[in-house]
């Protein structure tokens, strides 16, 4: 039960791995999240965290 708690929370920490699950560069992704555009992205303190099934969701809604 634990497991699948903590698979549902899976979170990515930075610009950069945010950028590679979502195929942009670091200059893209910087951008998207700065413009309000990957609203999944959060900032926390001086980083950014998202939701690895957030974004995924994310993506998937707004193709459907």
């Amino acid at each position: 039960m634990d497991g699948e708690d903590s698979n549902s929370l899976e979170l990515i920490w930075g610009i950069g791995p945010i950028g590679k699950l979502i195929g942009r560069s670091y200059q893209q992704t910087y951008h998207m999240v700065r413009s309000g555009k990957l609203p999944a992205v959060k900032r926390v303190g001086e980083r950014y965290v998202a939701s690895r099934a957030k974004l995924i969701a994310f993506f998937t809604e707004d193709a459907a």
